[in-house]
């Protein structure tokens, strides 16, 4: 009996599983990123340094913070990757075949547009459920003791963080940056498994690897990843300093950026006063974090789904 392709729902919980067993992994650097993209924020010639590189950024965090300091924000991380990549990898396939269906073409047909369309809708679903998780990731990341770089906003844990920003802010503080995180997030998804599927695809047609080798989805995930980081990087720059700036009061008695109107705005401003270069800030430190974590993410939701679907069509063998 041949293995039926898995649920949304189950789709869903294996992808979240495999993203939080590479969030683990991928964090310090994220936190690294995050405190490199912000450095010398709208300075021209980037400012004093505080930090020389991503390696500098680790050093320094573990001797003057420790574990605690290279591993902030991971509970909301964990929280936020179930959200995003179980949207990502679970309505991923849903998505690509009902945008297939609904242009008349087979559903298990591959085609280039309606997989990056199907990517990009499946990472604005993430986007926005995980919105409010990863604004208080980046600000729990940006916050050092010793050594703070941007605006600095200390949370005692995700809960706190949550509650202080909502009595703050309202209920738009939460969804503070989601504009940014639908565009960064977009352009990531776009090329993540679109770029992961044609390579596997081409490694087994050209009998290169075999299908479901484990150095299959590594050699698919690792071309994935830079992908990923060539596209979405100045989005995600823009969205470490949306997430982070500090926030006024405006006339109208509403809370609002006060440095940044939306993320084109913040590129631009970016641009203006930084160059090209502050658009990459940290790109080092986001590859340190992209290609491990996609690498885990795709490779471990392979492994995962195999598992399950091994699994279950034993569990229906025995039923029969």
């Amino acid at each position: 009996m041949s293995s039926p392709p898995v649920s949304t729902t189950e789709g869903f919980i294996c992808g979240g599983i495999a993203a939080c067993i590479a969030v683990t992994v991928s964090n310090p650097a994220e936190v690294a990123k995050t405190r490199l993209q912000l450095q010398g924020e709208l300075t021209r010639g980037g400012g004093k340094k505080v930090y020389n590189n991503a390696l500098d950024v680790l050093a320094k965090t573990w001797k003057n913070e420790g574990l605690r300091g290279i591993q902030r924000g991971l509970p909301p991380a964990y929280a936020y990757q179930i959200l995003l990549n179980g949207s990502r990898l679970g309505f991923y396939e849903p998505f690509r075949r009902g945008i297939n269906k609904f242009i008349g073409r087979p559903a298990d047909e591959q085609i280039p547009f309606t997989s990056v369309l199907a990517g990009a809708s499946s990472g604005a679903v993430g986007a926005s459920l995980g919105n409010p998780l990863f604004l208080i990731k980046a600000r729990m990341q940006a916050y050092s003791p010793s050594l703070p770089v941007g605006a600095q906003h200390q949370y005692k844990n995700a809960f706190h963080a949550l509650s202080t920003i909502f009595r703050a802010e309202g209920a738009r503080g939460l969804v503070r940056g989601i504009d940014a995180a639908i565009l960064r997030t977009s352009m990531g998804s776009s090329v993540q498994l679109p770029s992961y599927n044609f390579t596997k695809t081409q490694l087994v047609k050209h009998d290169i690897l075999p299908a479901n080798s484990a150095w299959t989805f590594l050699a698919s995930s690792s071309v994935s990843g830079a992908c990923v980081c060539l596209v979405m990087q100045p989005a995600d720059t823009a969205l470490t300093r949306m997430y982070n700036q500090p926030t006024i009061v405006g006339p109208d008695g509403k809370s609002r950026g006060a440095l940044y109107k939306n993320p084109i705005d913040c590129l631009w401003k970016t641009f203006k006063i930084e160059g090209v270069r502050g658009w990459y800030k940290g790109s080092t430190a986001h590859f340190m974090r992209i290609a491990p974590h996609t690498i885990i993410t795709l490779t471990a939701n392979d492994i995962i789904v195999n598992l399950y679907t091994a699994a279950r069509d034993r569990g229906l063998r025995s039923e029969d």
